[in-house]
């Protein structure tokens, strides 16, 4: 076997393809270089439910025979992937990261597996998960089957939830790319914790098909990558309608960086304060450096305000009503207290005692909130604001169950309060992610600097659909800094 580059480990899908198809390597080497890797440094951050290298090995052969004959299907053809444990692969366990669901093993694929599949690419493994994707709201990293998810740049740290395997996995050069899912953050903060680049699509953009439910009207799924470009490249085999997803939006999504609009006729809004005053002391440098990178792209920055909404209060009861609908039957059997954060049972019980009315009062402020961000983003392309405020926290620190936890989901414990119609008005863009969420927008998040040892994250939110200016966005800025290019020095 051709020994493979530590480099490589770190190479974008586009290098990998190229090398692949010029045969400086198999796609049986670069397959068996990756599970390898993955299997002794998987366990390393928690970051590994199960590996798949058989299957590996025999789907990279696939590959192999389809380059020799120049049968070349596109840049993911070859490429080692993960995908987290809330995605069903047929005969294998699917754990959704909790005990109870410890043998489950389910006869089909999820449908991201298949559409990958079908172009090449080569999964390697199943990533950890804060278990049920963090239904019921926990307060501590631990939530999970595989222990909690320790951040590459710094074990003690905490790689962020509930998507932890997808980022971290990323982050370690464990795989190329990850499939990791959001309700109310879990794209958006592992991948500023860990510094990779990541993509929470449209609501509906992507099936979620063979997936585990936890909000009908909330989950989405999307790619943790090494660039913008990268990103862009997976959205468009993984995006598509699927009558099996009953929330499919029923379009497509190609990736088409030639037809974007040039950055500097558009428009970003943000808040000045976010980055001056709610960032944390220790990361406010680096987040005025990303903001003057930004403007050198020609990216016109304007102060812009949220629309004033409950948009946490909103968010929890949505989820709870829904999450404690799809998993009665585990609350209802007891099999709950089988969990590992006893925040997360008693949020999971507390939720079957939802009134109705807040649910529905939650759902029609939701689509106020819907028709308002259609009016700002009549005035905006893209909202900029700070991924996390900060770096990622300590594995044992409590996350606060109160309040949609750091990366997780909403606490649906202390949902049962209807949300008021006339909330005081949010400081900067605070509520963003709950806010972006409840309307089903797509965010990018970029690297874009350091608190001491650990990264940080910029989040780019765009209208529904608008995937590929929010890429246009990230290539540029990108292309003048290096931070998606850093990697931990103990991976």
């Amino acid at each position: 076997m051709a020994a493979i580059p530590e480099d490589l480990f770190f190479a974008t899908i586009g290098e990998l393809n190229a090398k692949l198809t010029a045969r400086e390597f198999s796609a049986v080497e670069l397959a068996r270089a990756f599970t390898a890797r993955l299997e002794q440094l998987g366990p390393r951050y928690n970051a590994l439910a199960l590996a798949l290298t058989p299957q590996a090995i025999r789907k990279a052969e696939e590959v192999d025979k389809d380059i020799k004959r120049g049968r070349l299907r596109g840049p993911l053809q070859g490429i080692p992937y993960g995908a987290k444990d809330l995605l069903s692969y047929a005969g294998q366990p699917t754990t959704w990261g909790a005990r109870p669901y410890a043998g489950q093993v389910f006869d089909y694929n999820a449908t991201v597996i298949d559409r990958l599949d079908s172009v090449g690419a080569v999964i390697t493994g199943k990533l950890a998960m804060v278990e049920l994707a963090g239904g019921g709201g926990y307060r501590y990293a631990a939530a999970s089957l595989t222990g909690p998810g320790l951040n590459p740049w710094d074990r003690s740290c905490w790689s962020g939830g509930s998507s932890s395997g997808s980022a971290a996995a990323v982050a370690a050069g464990l795989v190329t790319f990850a499939i990791g899912s959001e309700t109310s953050g879990s794209i958006v903060t592992p991948a500023s914790f860990c510094g990779v680049t990541a993509l929470r699509p449209t609501y509906g953009l992507v099936s979620r098909h063979g997936a585990m439910a936890l909000s009908w009207t909330l989950d989405k799924l999307g790619p943790f990558a090494r660039s913008a470009e990268d990103c862009g490249m997976v959205l468009q085999v993984i995006a598509g309608k699927d009558g099996r997803d009953p929330g499919s939006a029923g379009k497509s999504f190609y990736y088409t960086p030639q037809y974007s609009r040039p950055v500097k006729e558009l428009k970003a809004g943000y808040a000045p304060v976010d980055f001056d005053e709610r960032a944390e002391p220790g990361a406010r440098a680096a987040f005025a450096a990303a903001l003057g990178a930004l403007k050198e792209t020609g990216l016109q920055l304007v102060e812009t305000k949220l629309p004033d909404f409950p948009y946490g209060a909103t968010l929890s009861a949505i989820l709870a009503a829904e999450s404690a609908s799809i998993f009665e039957p585990l609350i209802s059997s007891g099999q709950v207290d089988q969990l590992a954060d006893a925040a997360q049972i008693a949020g999971l019980k507390a939720a079957l005692d939802l009134p109705a009315r807040d649910y529905l009062k939650a759902m029609r402020i939701r689509r106020l909130m819907q028709e308002d961000f259609s009016l700002l983003f009549a005035e905006v392309d893209v909202l900029v604001t700070p991924g996390r405020l900060g770096p990622a926290s300590k594995v044992e620190q409590p996350l606060d169950g109160s309040a949609p936890g750091p990366g997780g989901a909403a606490a649906a414990g202390g949902a049962s309060a209807p949300p008021s119609a006339a909330p005081a008005p949010p400081q900067g863009f605070q509520g963003i992610v709950q806010a972006g969420n409840l309307a089903g927008l797509p965010a990018l998040v970029l690297p874009c600097g350091f608190a001491g040892n650990l990264p940080l994250g910029l989040q780019v939110v765009g209208a529904p659909y608008s995937e590929n200016t929010l890429l246009a966005v990230g290539r540029e800025f990108q292309a003048r800094t290096d931070w998606h290019k850093r990697r931990p020095g103990n991976a």
